[in-house]
């Protein structure tokens, strides 16, 4: 490669269409200013704050010690299939074989061998908006049209059955949503789920892919699934893992549930990019199940705790416009009364120059709402300590009273 020519002309039209992943980007920026000697506080990642469980660790030292270093299944280890059938049916009632179920480095690599093996080139996804950063950029590898859907703060971001109605057309393929969701917190109900389904029953074309990765952070009540309904069961693809509910980010393990096809499919698809998870990860990961939900239920409170704290510091902020994040570890504020206000000559026009400001100024890390679809907002994660939240939302509230 000559030095002088440009790495554009070299790459791929299709990692030159791709976007970094905005929270990645940010948790980068705050890593290089705290190595400058800055305390940042980072409540940017979507990650838990607590070890694993110290069961979980033992599973994984014994699995090393007995000798599961070979290659898996590429949808996993049978016991480990078959357990989270049994967890299906325990948490929520749903019948699935261990054929239906594909165990993947992650729930993210689960989402994308679901978009690349039901979307072809044109295809719409409707993504319902604030959506994950992810989704989009997962429907463009698949060269999909994606569709953001956007739910309104005062319905706690939530899509209407109608919006759905409207926004379905002969091209759509897939609706995708999370839920507790990922940037809002916000939860549908098994009622809102059912009204959802009921418009979905007339499109037979169009298949779901429900993310359901903070299940177990859930505020308010049972978790409803949309697979749930029988008479739209088979075109539900189901999203669920082991790193938020289990605080197991770094050990990679998702997976998925769908009709035996679709997940035959999937293995496929992984036979030829990654073949099987981690083998000692997916010991772990058996070993979680078959701990139950103790553990979850414990940080699950400990985030209703923080959540509670965060609103109420909040709430001495002006401008900001929130809501009670039903589940998840995020609050995504309303943050458009800072744009057009300005300190030291520079003026914040966006949601991204806003969580600079805050970056730089009070040393807080932040994400942009542009990267999920809601550029009137920022993302803040509540996954660190009480004391880190109070300090944060003090340095917020000390850095916005500057900008006039």
């Amino acid at each position: 490669m000559h030095e002088t020519e440009e790495v554009s002309n070299i790459l791929s039209d299709r990692i030159s269409a791709l976007s970094e992943s905005q929270t990645i980007a940010m948790a980068k920026k705050a890593r290089e200013l705290a190595a400058q000697g800055h305390d940042v506080i980072n409540l940017s990642f979507g990650e838990p704050d607590f070890q694993t469980p110290q069961y979980i660790k033992d599973a994984a030292k014994k699995a090393i010690d007995e000798g599961f270093t070979f290659y898996t299944p590429v949808a996993g280890y049978p016991e480990l299939r078959q357990a989270i059938a049994d967890k299906f049916k325990r948490d929520n009632n749903l019948d699935y074989k261990p054929e239906n179920i594909v165990v993947s480095t992650g729930a993210k690599q689960s989402i994308a061998n679901a978009i690349l093996c039901l979307v072809n080139p044109g295809d719409e996804v409707i993504i319902f908006s604030p959506y994950w950063v992810s989704y989009e950029e997962i429907v463009k590898l698949a060269e999909g049209v994606s569709v953001p859907l956007m739910g309104r703060l005062e319905n706690e971001y939530k899509v209407t059955p109608e919006q759905l109605e409207n926004a379905i057309t002969s091209n759509t393929k897939v609706v995708m949503y999370s839920s507790p969701c990922n940037p809002t917190g916000s939860v549908f109900d098994e009622e809102e789920l059912l009204a959802l389904a009921r418009v979905l029953q007339k499109h037979p074309q169009v298949y779901v892919i429900a993310d359901e990765i903070y299940e177990y952070i859930n505020f308010e009540g049972r978790h409803a699934s949309m697979a749930g309904f029988d008479f739209i069961k088979d075109r539900v693809i189901t999203i669920n893992g082991f790193s938020k509910g289990y605080a197991m980010t770094g050990w990679r393990v998702g997976y998925l549930a769908a009709h035996k096809d679709i997940a035959a499919a999937c293995d496929k698809m992984q036979s030829q990019i990654t073949s099987g998870t981690n083998s000692i990860a997916q010991k772990a990961a058996f070993a979680a199940l078959q701990g139950g939900k103790a553990s979850a239920e414990e940080m699950r409170e400990a985030y209703r705790r923080r959540r509670n704290l965060v609103l109420d510091l909040m709430n001495d902020i002006p401008g900001f416009k929130t809501y009670v994040p039903a589940g998840a570890f995020y609050i995504f504020p309303d943050v458009s009364y800072y744009f057009g206000k300005s300190y030291n000559g520079k003026t914040i026009n966006t949601a991204l120059d806003l969580s600079m400001f805050l970056l730089t100024d009070a040393f807080v890390a932040l994400v942009s709402g542009e990267a999920f679809g809601a550029p009137q907002c920022i993302r803040f994660s509540f996954a660190t300590s009480d004391e880190k939240l109070a300090e944060a939302l003090r340095r917020i509230k000390t850095s916005l009273a500057k900008l006039q």
